[in-house]
């Protein structure tokens, strides 16, 4: 699959990157070719790593702004829930990324505020700006409009092309996977996938194997909050067994107890006056001689 797609194909000899040379199988008319038993190894280590991510319930932005892998980001990207950049990379968006959200926050106000008749009554020259603000906003930012904090990882389509993500992903640490193809340095990047990263098959290939991995990891996250909210409703229950039993021993104690009362207190009642007459006759005897 990966030979049919052209992954093998890299650049002119002339224009390679020596730290590729590990990846590369040979050269043919002046063309590198990459070696796809490694492209197999490193796009299942990558697919695992971003697997393990998904699974912690943590996001991963995908980058493409080349022309040929925007429409296969977006699809791909969308398809598994996860942010992705595929026009002008906005400079200082992990760095800064405190003024991005501003940003984001701006477009949803706007929205708010046509929303409720807010801009009803602006001329329509205002209203016109107000209008081509909020669509280059979300031609920008509107795919991020749901990452409400840093990514976790970076995938990247062209590391040359997006090198500014990358050396922004490296200074707080994110992880970047990336399509490194042989004109690029493959020491900027944790997780390297050698292979063409200019032909659209090949990029399709490389990603459909990382977004099934990332489902995976989606999947198993929910399986395991199930599995947990179960064994907590089921724990819930054991705890609450023994309260219901005592209440039931209560109640079966204090049924029993009613009916004896009325049965103990109606001989009482009886016994009463034959007791009393002795005792009311004795004192009487007993204070006759006295007063003579």
């Amino acid at each position: 699959m990966l030979l049919e797609a052209g992954c093998h194909f890299g650049h002119l000899r002339r224009k390679w990157n020596p730290a590729m040379a590990p990846y590369i199988f040979m050269e043919r008319n002046g063309i590198h070719i990459i070696d796809l038993h490694k492209t197999v190894a490193k796009i299942d280590e990558a697919a695992e790593a971003l697997k393990q991510i998904a699974k912690q319930g943590k996001k991963i932005l995908f980058v493409a702004t080349k022309k040929q892998a925007k429409d296969i980001i977006a699809d791909k990207a969308t398809s598994v829930n996860m942010p992705y950049v595929i026009e002008r990379w906005p400079g200082g968006m992990l760095t800064n990324f405190p003024t991005i959200r501003k940003a984001v926050k701006k477009m949803a106000t706007i929205d708010k505020l046509m929303s409720d008749g807010t801009y009803a009554n602006l001329s329509k020259r205002e209203l016109l700006q107000i209008t081509r603000q909020r669509a280059k906003l979300e031609k920008n930012l509107g795919s991020i409009a749901d990452l409400t904090r840093l990514p976790s990882a970076l995938f990247v389509v062209d590391v040359m092309k997006e090198n500014i993500a990358v050396k922004e992903a490296q200074r707080l640490g994110i992880p970047v996977f990336a399509i490194v193809d042989t004109n690029s340095d493959p020491n900027e990047v944790d997780f390297v996938i050698p292979a063409n990263d200019d032909a659209k098959d090949s990029v399709n290939v490389i990603l459909t194997a990382c977004c099934e991995a990332i489902a995976e990891g989606l999947e198993e996250r929910k399986a395991e909050k199930a599995d947990e909210k179960a064994a907590a409703e089921q724990a819930e229950e054991v705890a609450v067994r023994p309260q219901r039993r005592a209440r039931r021993a209560r109640k079966d104690e204090a049924a029993p107890a009613k009916e004896e009362a009325p049965v103990e207190a109606a001989p009482a009642k009886e016994e009463a006056p034959a007791e009393e007459a002795p005792v009311a006759e004795a004192p009487a005897k007993e204070e006759a001689p006295a007063a003579e």
